[in-house]
């Protein structure tokens, strides 16, 4: 059986809640050896202190379980288990440092206590003391290897740095965080004519690994040599022409020299990509609106990228919509915001945007449908609320706007432009209703407030 903290903690749990001795699986009950009473009391107060925030309480009552315990190993791993978690909570780093320690040198390699342990050297900035914690959580979970990365950044250690951020990118391509962590080596080092020497002797060594290539385009940008980065993109092209990454910078390069045509042909490649992350994408395509801003002739095929790129994530039709609303073309813009909220339901910015195109175009229909939507899954968002009173006053749907507008205020907190807003549609609802001394009142509550 798999020695795991937490199941020795279910194993005396889930009698009490009732369950049968076979959902206990393949676990013998007394995994824990003989588990007094005077220990289950103990430790479930603990646990009750803990769930109500009484660190204090629940670390009286883990000593009352330690003693409890006599001396057995396994049920003494659980305390000092729970004993760590609860002093992290009071910020009592050093003695929680203490009982994962006790943890692990009775029962090593338990992932859950490492990680805990992790956490609390990471809060105390003991970057150098999580680094072989990390290296050996690496073995059990690999995406523990962008903490090390970050960590030897932290200890100054570079060259560790880039090596374990080139073994990533090669597993795993680009990303937009080990892009700003590796740009953060380099600045931090604050000689990038080092770092190119180094960079191009390995290219001539090894023309072959495209990360190198990579971080030398970054170098020569930075640098602001623009055309050795551009030839250095180019040549990475030549030498792997099935390279993906590449296109990342080619794109930008090909604009700017005005070759549009293979520009274009660049920015495709990269949505198509599987190895380039959303985020780099989504800068891509802000570039590509911004381009067709300006050269108007490619819109269709703006249209295109985005209806072949947009499946999974509604963010992509709103940079469309977002670009039709600057052009003051605000019925293509519904039409992509609505393609986007299709694909991207809770999406609160999106939804936003929707509502405040369709009520600015007077659609009070569909815009009181989409609040109404909308609320299902952001109940706590006064903006919501009152655009739905706004559709609903526009509808004459005046109780259904009053209901809307009374429950959203509630909501709102030091936001007095937002509240005066709500007020003065109060004032046009209950107006429309016939109840003039309300509509009066919140007249008088909207004038008192002074936006400055």
């Amino acid at each position: 059986m798999k020695n795991n903290i937490l199941t020795y903690v279910f194993i005396f749990l889930l009698p009490l809640l009732g369950f049968a001795q076979e959902n206990l699986g393949d676990a013998p009950a007394d995994d824990l050896g003989d588990v007094t009473d005077a220990f289950q009391e103990a430790f479930f107060e603990a646990l009750k202190q803990k769930g109500i925030e009484n660190y204090e309480l629940a670390l009286n009552a883990l000593d009352e379980a330690e003693r409890a315990a006599q001396g057995d190993q396994e049920q003494l791993a659980v305390v000092y288990f729970e004993k760590g978690k609860n002093l992290v909570s009071l910020k009592k780093y050093n003695a929680a440092e203490v009982q994962f320690e006790s943890v692990l040198s009775s029962t090593p390699d338990q992932l859950d206590v490492m990680e805990s342990l992790y956490n609390v050297y990471y809060l105390q900035r003991n970057y150098e003391k999580a680094i072989p914690l990390v290296i050996v959580l690496i073995t059990k979970d690999p995406d523990y290897k962008e903490d090390l990365a970050s960590l030897y950044l932290r200890t100054q250690q570079y060259d560790e740095a880039i090596v374990i951020l080139d073994e990533l990118d090669q597993d795993l391509g680009e990303s937009a965080y080990r892009n700003t962590l590796r740009k953060s080596v380099y600045r931090a080092t604050g000689n990038n004519e080092q770092q190119i020497e180094k960079l191009e002797t390995r290219v001539d060594a090894n023309p072959k690994k495209e990360q190198d290539y990579l971080s030398l385009i970054y170098l020569y940008s930075d640098e602001g040599n623009t055309e050795k980065a551009f030839e250095t993109a180019k040549e990475l092209l030549k030498n792997q022409p099935k390279s993906e990454m590449v296109h990342l910078a080619l794109y930008k390069f090909y604009l700017d020299a005005g070759l549009t045509k293979e520009a274009i042909m660049s920015m495709e490649l990269v949505f198509e990509s599987q190895k380039i992350d959303k985020e780099s994408k989504y800068r891509v395509l802000g570039d590509f609106i911004s381009f067709v801003d300006t050269h108007p002739e490619f819109e269709k095929t703006l249209e295109k990228t985005v209806h072949d790129f947009s499946e999974e994530n509604g963010a992509v039709y709103e940079k469309l919509g977002d670009y039709y609303v600057s052009k003051n073309r605000k019925e293509e813009a519904i039409a992509a915001y609505k393609k986007g909220l299709a694909n991207d339901a809770d999406n609160y910015s999106l939804l936003k945007n929707t509502l405040l195109i369709l009520i600015n175009l007077g659609q009070f229909d569909e815009a009181a449908t989409y609040s109404s939507s909308g609320l299902d899954i952001f109940p706590a968002q006064p903006l919501l609320y009152l655009l739905n009173g706004v559709a609903n006053i526009g509808l004459q749907n005046t109780d259904k706007a009053i209901e809307s507008l009374e429950t959203g205020v509630d909501y709102v907190v030091e936001n007095d432009a937002l509240e005066k807003d709500f007020f003065t549609q109060l004032e046009k609802a209950y107006a429309l209703n016939g109840n003039i001394k309300k509509a009066a009142e919140y007249a008088k509550r909207a004038a008192s407030i002074v936006i400055n």
